[in-house]
């Protein structure tokens, strides 16, 4: 049984959920023998991106209501969101990864990078190991949630000085997105002058925020969910903006060269993204979007975090322990293996700490 909405629910958000973390599985498949054509980093994307419109849209609505933000309540509202599947899970793959075949030690490299992994710093340690080496089973997907973290740390304080400051909606917008194109311009840098390679790039804080920078910009200014004076016309949106932007996201997928991989990329992602959201939240009731809202897909996007954290090490676990499954049987077993523990996650620690979440509600 899912747990009813909060009282401010934006519809079609569930729904995307579900389609990042199924793109995602499906990528970690090739583990499995899938051939690599899903990609799995536009997942982790898209994730990105919903976390800071999704962030951003709720300290704009305590901050309108309040005049300020409660800084504590915020932080306690998101350790208990993000920490208690966070660190069970990361258990878990311990337990896991001792009972497959001794994969886990307490030698002084395993504890490194498990270190990295409990203080959030895990997608600085694949950086400087060259990789996700002596990690617990599966827990590779940690470094993007480092990189959210480390979001969360710091991009509350710049969002109320300006408030504070007196920026109007649209100049937030403005220097969110002027921030994108610092964080472009440092991995044109990075790629050009400095040699960077691939995991420099894509695990890096200071190279992948801007993924996050986009989805505030549509927060502040233009948002779908709070701003009545929509500036763009519904017909512009589904039949000029909304193919555009598929457009844009194919070519940014099927363009391989690495320099353009490196740096474009990413940019050309997020500002496709803006008018997929603003059409998923506005018309959540038109047919291309309706699925989105469908009770099974708002399922998948409620347990999606869950799923997120357990679904690579069921997948490399059964690859391990059943081989003889093969890609098919794999990926149902783990599906429906993922999705159990991620219920029971779901049910004995997400809902418990939502409960404890409400004593720091921003009223």
């Amino acid at each position: 049984m899912i747990a009813t909405p909060p009282k401010f629910y934006i519809p079609s958000l569930d729904g995307i959920r579900a389609i990042a973390f199924l793109i995602v599985f499906l990528s970690h498949l090739s583990h499995a023998g899938l051939p690599k054509i899903i990609p799995g980093g536009f997942g982790v994307t898209v994730f990105f991106f919903l976390s800071g419109y999704l962030i951003t849209t709720m300290l704009r609505r305590e901050h309108d209501r309040a005049n300020k933000i409660d800084f504590k309540k915020f932080y306690m509202r998101r350790v208990l969101r993000i920490w208690p599947p966070f660190y069970l899970v990361l258990f878990l793959a311990l337990v896991v990864s001792f009972v497959v075949g001794s994969f886990y030690k307490f030698d002084v490299p395993y504890l490194i990078a498990f270190s990295g992994q409990f203080s959030h710093v895990s997608n600085y340690y694949n950086i400087q190991a060259g990789g996700s080496h002596f990690m617990a089973l599966g827990t590779e997907v940690y470094w993007s949630l480092a990189v959210e973290e480390h979001f969360y740390l710091l991009f509350p304080f710049l969002y109320v000085l300006l408030r504070r400051m007196g920026v109007r909606s649209s100049q937030q917008a403005s220097i969110f997105l002027g921030m994108c194109l610092l964080v472009l311009l440092w991995r044109v840098l990075l790629v050009f002058t400095m040699g960077a390679d691939y995991d420099r790039i894509f695990f890096a804080t200071d190279t992948r925020v801007d993924s996050i920078l986009f989805g505030c910009a549509l927060a502040v200014a233009g948002n779908p969910a709070l701003d009545q004076d929509q500036q763009i016309s519904d017909y512009s949106l589904k039949y000029y903006l909304l193919p555009l932007s598929c457009v844009l996201l194919l070519c940014s997928l099927v363009v391989r060269a690495d320099q353009f991989r490196d740096t474009l990329r990413y940019s050309i992602q997020g500002l496709a993204l803006y008018p997929i959201f603003i059409a998923a939240i506005r018309f959540p009731d038109w047919p291309v979007f309706r699925p989105l809202n469908w009770g099974w897909m708002r399922f998948v996007g409620v347990l999606s975090y869950s799923l997120y954290l357990v679904h690579f090490m069921v997948i490399k676990t059964l690859i391990l322990v059943l081989p003889e499954l093969g890609l098919v049987g794999t990926g149902l077993f783990s599906l429906l293996i993922s999705g159990a523990l991620a219920y029971a996650i779901y049910l004995f620690a997400e809902i418990p700490a939502a409960k404890a979440k409400r004593r720091f509600a921003s009223h």
